[in-house]
């Protein structure tokens, strides 16, 4: 999933890694941190429990324009960028890179 910290700001920090979920999907896990769905966010779907940050999850786009806004380098997690570019851009050639743009 593409996970982007916005900590106040229409941009920040994101990745893509894997998310778990609940078994009502409203709770979503991810390094160790809970995330709640909200509705009627300002360009964020999730507060980050413990600290109240707003974050934006979502799945990844086949065409690696993930972001609500201009496109930027977005760091892999190890443990899923094999199938990031296999399965999800369907560009098994750029397996060893470790940012999407």
């Amino acid at each position: 999933m593409y996970i982007e910290r916005k900590g106040g700001a229409l941009t920040g920090e994101a990745r893509i890694g894997i998310v778990t979920f609940s078994q009502t999907g409203r709770t979503f896990y991810y390094a160790n941190k809970a995330f709640i769905k909200v509705k009627g966010g300002y360009k964020y779907n999730c507060i980050e429990v413990e600290a109240g940050e707003a974050y934006w999850i979502s799945g990844c786009k086949k065409n690696g324009c993930d972001s609500l806004y201009k496109p930027k380098p977005v760091f892999i997690d190890e443990d899923c960028r094999a199938d990031y570019w296999t399965t999800i851009r369907q560009q098994p050639q750029l397996v060893d890179l470790k940012f999407s743009n």
